[in-house]
């Protein structure tokens, strides 16, 4: 099975690991149904597992590929386009921060964030943070995109499966920190007032973008190849910077601190097992 997905176009192979990480914040949403209340211990555990998943993700499904990729172009250079995608993405990520409006969990309604102040007080505490964990989902999207991109990009077939294997890796990983994710959004919700089904809905849309970005990032490699290097690390660098603005800080800020760093430890683990054994 797993052989016959690899023969498939990368941009359908991206799509199906979007949607399957999509799904996954579904199944996560849909706790909000046989869930009645999250403690707070329980949610900087799962911030914190998010945080630890994709900061390994960054490096070993992103940032080592590239290095390897970008060798075969600039040699002993291979850094150089390696960094200049990371800060680009990171530097993507700030502008998509500052121009939409979004509230992150641990802040109050009067902290959201976003550069037109008539808009944020437009919009309701739900759709805030409903755009909050939007925008952590797009560098996971367009991650997924350009590392099943890499595989029409580099010619590989399930004869030599390594940068498949990779990818897979990610998506697993990725899937697997969106369950909690997706509860970590309904939930609050509900704690505001809303219906479960209501905040359901939220939950599960959140991660809309997923499969979008997974095949605008697929499709975007593979019709300039040369670009390959650069991408993976723009993803990287987009990844890290929700890592460090949003998942970080809302995991430390209940007070929770040793449980969030040993759950992002748990999560870095894990990730790196999978990304490791699968690649």
């Amino acid at each position: 099975m797993l052989a016959s997905f690899f023969n498939l176009n990368p941009i359908w192979q991206a799509l199906i690991a979007g949607l399957f990480t999509w799904f996954c914040t579904i199944v996560g949403a849909a706790g909000v149904f046989f869930v009645k209340t999250i403690h707070r211990k329980m949610l900087d555990s799962m911030m914190g597992f998010a945080a630890g998943v994709m900061i390994a993700a960054s490096f070993w499904s992103l940032l080592e590929p590239s290095l390897d990729f970008g060798e075969t172009t600039y040699g002993s250079w291979n850094w150089l386009p390696t960094t200049i995608g990371f800060l680009v993405g990171g530097l993507f990520l700030r502008l998509i921060d500052h121009i939409i409006p979004h509230l992150h969990l641990d802040k109050s309604i009067e902290e959201a964030e976003g550069s037109n102040p008539q808009t944020r007080q437009r919009l309701s505490k739900s759709m805030l943070l409903f755009l909050a964990m939007t925008i952590h989902n797009i560098p996971e999207g367009l991650a997924l995109g350009v590392a099943f991109g890499a595989i029409g990009t580099m010619g590989l077939t399930s004869d030599n499966p390594a940068i498949a294997l990779s990818a897979v890796g990610l998506a697993l990983g990725i899937g697997l920190q969106n369950i909690p994710e997706g509860l970590a959004l309904s939930m609050p919700l509900r704690a505001e007032g809303k219906s479960r089904k209501t905040a359901f809905w939220y939950g599960a849309l959140s991660a809309v973008f997923e499969p979008i970005g997974a095949v605008l990032g697929a499709l975007f490699v593979i019709s300039m190849s040369s670009i390959l290097p650069y991408a993976l690390a723009f993803a990287a660098g987009a990844m890290i910077f929700v890592v460090v603005e949003e998942l970080i800080p809302e995991s430390q800020s209940g007070g929770n601190t040793d449980i969030a760093t040993l759950s992002l430890l748990l999560g870095f683990a894990i990730m790196m097992i999978l990304d490791v054994a699968l690649g």
